[in-house]
């Protein structure tokens, strides 16, 4: 009956297509009349015979089915031959797949084409059993007999596998991931055993399922697909599962480890690419190229040189020997600073916009952080990155942020304080370290942020292992703001009306909170250590503030942590010498130098360095007298009360005469009669409204004033 049914079927639709050929149908109908017949061709194609024996004789067809129904003892000793077959086709697990006919599915070398091509169209489709397909590839892999065989069930065995997790919520199970990553590698093995097959994009697909290509040699065949596409998804899983996983965790670091043999397939994928793109008749796409040395170079820019050296050299241990780069030579695997500095003079020369400026801000992580301030420096200020970084994407963004903040930590361990604040200053005065650094949600008090918005903050979070500690970056900030904000709030404290030059608002602001507290108790954290390091350099006991600062544990993180603590007392000796001579130079006439020595157990030499820089700097009243080994303070340039009100009149008063011009040309501009009655009087009005903007305009110039300046009547009072 079912022959009977199918073969009808086909007739009908056989002369539904030739009443087609003299009547014109609708578009939509006539796609669906096609589709309805390569489905029957393909369902009909398996019943051949059976469909050929009913239309020659089709009484006698329907006759012996009849005859046979009413048999009990047939049809159960079919069943059982038919239980026997299966049970001996059976596979491992003791099942046997079964056709859509009900017949027990068989793998050929033949057929693999085909079942290629039904699986390929199976994908996305809903109620699609993955695993079986999966199940289906495995087998038509051991069956394949040929090298395009092969390549073809690896590429979509790979593709199905990445199906299986095709949610964004969702992660790649551990042991799917280690089977994509062993068969990416077998697919890379066969390909350069093969050079004469060719995976790449621009490929066109074998059309012919039946008959398999005929491939020499001497002749490059291309095969559709994406090595590199399918590298980067390989590696988009681990991130997202290190996203998830717990860093304090055994599982991490079990995680963690398979990063070596992903990097292996990274570099076998680029010595792929570097063979293709020398053959000039692939027309090869160079950006695949520039793709996949970009992913290599995120691998490493932020490991140690200890670690990169390991790293290279396990890869081409795994390599075969006969395989070698020419962007990075199999020679230069022991030193990583030759390895970063070709991958990124590739990529400068080869690549622009996003891939460029990526590579740019990895070689200048990578110098500040094996201790190369300078040059990093120089580096990311010809780069002009900081002027168009908010044109790029948000990973981009957070990549510099990464390298500001990695250059900063670099000038803190070479000793330079102002540098490093500066550098640290947009990252961690903002109060959204780990927003900015990609390290965590930082949820404002205010803010409104949707679930899709938090989903996908979620997604670029970096795993642990690329953290910067934020603890660390917090001290380093908070003591460099110490020692630039102690020496400036001595220097303009004698100065009540003076406005207050600020370096850290948020270094100021905990500072204030600090000084309003009744009873503070032993430090317990870093900010409480160098608060009241802080409060103990305005004191002048520079002792007790060294004490507070070499006390916080987190310098241990850093390398050689007792040169960066040396390093600190002589900054905080320093800083407290000039601390001091702001505080206390009104009191004093004359200063012996080996005095000041002896109180900061500095050279007198470098006392005498200090103070010539605050004299030179205008910073210090003072002259000095290296004959008697001396600092002679001025006397009388302080101003009295009646002098700085001479010079805030004097201020607003200059102040007054621009704005009431300025106004004055806006109100006139263009008319011929401006110095009239009429323009008069508005000018007029516009210098009263001038005199509002003048007090504002005295305000500035006092605040850009510092020590002793007072333009024209301070140089009258100092000659």
């Amino acid at each position: 009956m079912y022959i009977k049914t199918i073969a009808d079927l086909e007739t009908s639709m056989l002369e539904a297509l030739e009443k087609q050929k003299s009547k014109k149908m609708n578009p939509i109908a006539a796609k669906g009349l096609n589709a309805m017949r390569q489905k029957i061709r393909k369902n009909n194609r398996d019943h051949d015979a059976d469909i050929k024996a009913y239309r020659d004789s089709p009484d006698d067809f329907m006759k012996d089915d009849v005859v046979e129904e009413p048999t009990a003892t047939g049809p159960k000793k079919a069943k059982k031959a038919l239980l026997d077959e299966s049970v001996a086709g059976a596979d491992d697990d003791g099942f046997t797949m079964v056709g859509a006919g009900g017949k027990a599915m068989t793998y050929t070398p033949e057929g693999i084409l085909k079942h290629l091509r039904t699986i390929v169209e199976s994908r996305g489709r809903k109620n699609t059993d993955r695993l079986e397909q999966i199940r289906t590839l495995e087998k038509l892999l051991d069956v394949a007999a040929t090298e395009y065989q092969k390549a073809r069930v690896l590429l979509t065995l790979v593709s199905t596998r990445f199906d299986l997790t095709s949610g964004s919520g969702n992660t790649m199970a551990q042991e799917q991931w280690k089977l994509v990553q062993q068969e990416l590698a077998a697919l890379l093995a066969l390909l350069e055993e093969h050079p004469y097959l060719v995976v790449i994009e621009s490929a066109e697909d074998w059309e012919d399922d039946e008959k398999h290509p005929t491939i020499s040699s001497d002749e490059t065949f291309k095969i559709p697909g994406s090595i590199v596409s399918l590298v980067e998804r390989l590696d988009d899983e681990l991130t997202r599962v290190l996203q998830q996983v717990d860093p304090h965790t055994a599982e991490y670091v079990e995680r963690l480890s398979d990063e070596a043999s992903l990097y292996t397939n990274i570099v076998r994928t680029q010595l792929y690419c570097e063979r293709l793109a020398k053959d000039e008749k692939l027309n090869f796409v160079q950006e695949t190229a520039n793709r996949i040395a970009m992913r290599r170079l995120e691998h490493i820019y932020f490991k140690p040189s200890q670690v990169i050296n390991i790293l290279e050299e396990n890869v081409w241990k795994a390599l075969p020997s006969s395989l070698d780069s020419s962007i990075t030579p199999r020679s230069a695997a022991g030193d990583s600073s030759t390895l970063v500095t070709a991958i990124c003079t590739y990529l400068y020369t080869h690549s622009e916009g996003i891939i460029r400026a990526r590579a740019m801000l990895c070689q200048v992580y990578y110098l500040a952080l094996h201790d190369q301030y300078f040059k990093a420096r120089d580096m990311l200020l010809m780069s002009h990155l900081q002027e168009t970084i908010s044109g790029f994407d948000v990973n981009t963004q957070i990549l510099f942020n990464r390298t500001l903040t990695q250059v900063g930590l670099c000038a803190f361990r070479a000793g330079l304080v102002y540098e490093a604040q500066n550098s640290l200053q947009d990252i961690c005065g903002s109060q959204r370290q780990k927003e900015l650094l990609a390290q965590g949600l930082q949820m404002q008090r205010y803010s409104q942020i949707t679930p899709e918005q938090e989903r996908i903050e979620r997604q670029r979070q970096l795993p642990f292992h690329m953290h910067v500690n934020l603890e660390l970056l917090e001290c380093v900030y908070l003591t460099c703001s110490m020692l630039l904000e102690i020496p400036l709030l001595a220097q303009v404290g004698s100065s009540p009306d003076l406005k207050k030059r600020v370096i850290s608002k948020s270094y100021r602001r905990m500072l204030e909170y600090h000084e309003r507290q009744i009873f503070t108790g032993p430090p317990e954290n870093t900010r409480d250590h160098v608060m009241q390091a802080s409060k103990a350099l305005a004191q002048g006991e520079w002792r007790k503030a060294a004490e507070f600062i070499t006390a916080i544990k987190i310098w241990d993180l850093l390398p050689q942590a007792s040169k960066i603590k040396t390093m600190l007392e002589e900054q905080i000796q320093e800083e407290g010498l000039r601390t001091y001579l702001f505080t206390y130079a009104p009191f004093y006439d004359t200063l012996a130098i080996d005095k000041l020595a002896s109180m900061f157990e500095l050279s007198e030499r470098k006392v005498s360095a200090i103070v010539s820089k605050m004299i030179s700097h205008e910073e210090l009243a003072a002259a000095l007298d290296q004959v008697n080994g001396a600092i002679i303070f001025r006397k009388g340039v302080e101003l009295s009360r009646l002098q700085s009100l001479a010079l805030t009149l004097s201020d607003k008063a200059s102040g007054l005469i621009e704005s009431n011009e300025k106004t004055l040309e806006q109100r006139t501009q263009g008319t011929a009669n401006a110095f009239e009655r009429q323009g008069a009087q508005r000018g007029g009005r516009g210098g009263a409204r001038g005199g509002r903007g003048g007090r504002g305009g005295g305000q500035g110039i006092r605040r850009g004033g510092g020590g002793f300046q007072g333009g024209v009547l301070g140089n009258a009072i100092r000659s």
